[in-house]
């Protein structure tokens, strides 16, 4: 399971969520980290100067940050992400709207899950943004929505030679669940305290490329809900493979 550390150090967080940030969707501006943060622009200026310091970032002619040497990758990856943020963000505000919980969008790369978008509730018992965080596949929400398109030969080559490989037949049993009903329900499975329910995000020709989920302490969650919250996930993924399409 996954918890927050409870002598978290907010500056920290701040640079490694930029660090995430230019690493997967490509260059920002000062005013635009500062907006993604919700600091001011001095302090946003700060932390990307100090990511320059250390190569994690670089910054351009036109002013503008984007990855360093530490944390290059192919332009392609950036674009994929950056097209499914802009596609999920206005579908995930509107479930926020409707169920009054933090919604997340993640994508699988191997055995992990990325989270790259979260909008959070009003509630003030509510899950955080996970946005830039990453877990192993089969213990989240997003992970069983993705793995469940899997078949059992991919699913044995996936997890062959992994070190902290899960039991095989009880997670092909999940995963036949997560086919059967096309929902993934994670009861306290990554993290205590806390429930989600997640749907998968289509891309043009039906390739499952993301999962959008809503997560909820647990307090507030019963099977009661199960219904509405699914009714909800489901306007919204099709609302953002919608936007994929378009």
């Amino acid at each position: 399971m996954k918890s927050p550390p409870p002598y978290g150090v907010t500056s920290v967080d701040h640079a490694l969520r930029l660090a995430v940030i230019l690493q997967v969707e490509g260059p920002l501006t000062v005013s635009e980290a500062a907006a993604r943060l919700g600091v001011a622009r001095s302090t946003a200026h700060r932390l990307l100067s100090t990511l320059v310091y250390r190569d994690f970032a670089v910054q351009g002619d036109d002013r503008s940050y984007r990855v360093g040497p530490v944390l290059e990758l192919a332009a392609q990856t950036r674009s994929d992400v950056a097209e499914l943020r802009a596609a999920a963000l206005g579908p995930m505000r509107a479930l926020v709207d409707v169920l009054d919980e933090t919604a997340n969008l993640s994508v699988r790369t191997g055995r992990t899950v990325r989270f790259i978008a979260s909008v959070e509730c009003d509630q003030a018992l509510r899950v955080g943004r996970r946005e830039g965080m990453v877990f192993p596949a089969h213990q989240v929400t997003g992970g069983l929505i993705m793995l469940a398109t899997l078949g059992d030969d991919e699913l044995t080559a996936l997890y062959g030679g992994a070190e902290d490989r899960p039991d095989l037949t009880r997670l092909r049993a999940e995963l036949r669940a997560v086919r059967r009903s096309g929902v993934a329900l994670n009861l306290e499975r990554s993290e205590r305290g806390v429930v989600a329910v997640g749907r998968g995000v289509t891309a043009p020709g039906g390739d499952t490329v993301a999962a959008v989920a809503v997560s909820m302490p647990s307090v507030r969650y019963s099977p009661d809900r199960l219904k509405e919250i699914v009714a909800a996930l489901t306007t919204a993924s099709h609302a953002i493979s919608a936007a994929l399409t378009d």
